[in-house]
């Protein structure tokens, strides 16, 4: 069994991700519940990508500050903001990824979590 923190508001950090994505254009927005997979390290995965580096960067600065703003929780951890091909948000209960659409399809993080349940927000 694995320890980690349990956040009270994980859902509204979840939900908040995703409409800081959706509103800089995060394309393709997954969320994958690792709950019931006994092996995750975190409860949610919110993955998306964007055509350009500076999208990727905006998207990622606009998912820390609206939830510091929203929830009053800020990122345990940051990867990848020097070369914006991937950078991963770690919230411990919530991992956000936002690839480069080409590092996304080569990485296909989706498929290695395959057997957890997926939610994907329609694009409008």
């Amino acid at each position: 069994m694995r320890i980690r923190h349990q956040s009270d508001n994980t859902a509204e950090i979840v939900a908040t991700v995703v409409e800081a994505m959706d509103s800089v254009k995060g394309k393709e927005i997954v969320t994958l519940d690792l709950r019931e997979t006994g092996t995750a390290v975190t409860d949610f995965f919110v993955i998306c990508h964007a055509a350009t580096k500076v999208q990727v960067e905006a998207i990622a600065d606009k998912v820390v500050d609206l939830v510091r703003e929203k929830t009053k929780t800020k990122p345990y951890h940051i990867e990848g903001k020097d070369n914006t091909e991937w950078i991963l948000i770690d919230f411990v209960d919530v991992v956000v990824h936002i690839f480069l659409q080409q590092a996304r399809s080569f990485y296909q993080l989706e498929e290695l979590w395959a057997d957890a349940e997926r939610i994907v927000k329609e694009e409008d």
